[in-house]
């Protein structure tokens, strides 16, 4: 037995260590995805409402002072020196909100991708999925085959038309994938193939 073996047998090698590390991440997104699984279709789109809420208020105190300092720009025409001080506290503000984003986009993430598991697995398991209209569905059906408005309520499809072939959703993602698009939240690799 080599060095290098000796340390594997000690340490594991990179992949088991990373793997030990993303594995918990699908436990606790498939024990948010059992939470959810009853929900109703609106019900379903208001959790993700909220989670988008929740990421604009963790940041938005440094957003409203990055509008504020911008405005103080526009408005006040300070020295070059004022602005050279603004701009760099707007470079802070900016780094800070970075920091802010990641830390609540890991807090969501389980919930997140429960949302997008039982999403797929409400489009596999019906042909259309029936809720409350909002203006991004009207906005989204003048342009899109898989949505078309019915009086008050938006009628999405599992089916539409690519490349000229339609297409049928017909899957739940499976832990692999979870594991892999939470290597992908991590910037640790660009692209997966599915």
């Amino acid at each position: 037995m080599g060095f290098n073996d000796i340390l594997k047998s000690l340490f594991g090698n990179k992949a088991d260590r990373d793997l030990k590390e993303l594995l918990p991440i699908a436990s606790k997104v498939n024990a948010e995805w059992e939470k959810i699984k009853g929900v109703s279709h609106d019900e379903l789109r208001k959790i993700s409402a909220d989670l988008k809420a929740k990421i604009h208020a963790h940041v938005k105190v440094e957003e409203d002072e990055i509008a504020s300092l911008k405005a103080k720009v526009e408005n006040e025409k300070p020295s070059i020196e004022e602005r050279e001080e603004i701009y760099n506290r707007i470079d802070k503000l900016e780094e800070q909100i970075n920091t802010k984003l990641e830390d609540v986009l890991n807090e969501i993430l389980p919930l997140a991708f429960a949302v997008m598991k039982d999403t797929a697995r409400r489009f596999k398991e019906n042909n259309e999925i029936v809720v409350k209209a909002n203006d991004f569905d009207r906005d989204l059906a003048v342009t899109k085959d898989f949505v078309e408005i019915d009086g008050e309520d938006a009628v999405y499809f599992n089916s539409w038309v690519a490349g000229g072939n339609e297409v049928t959703w017909d899957m739940v993602h499976y832990d692999v994938q979870l594991i892999g698009g939470s290597v992908l939240h991590q910037g640790k690799i660009a692209e997966m193939a599915t």
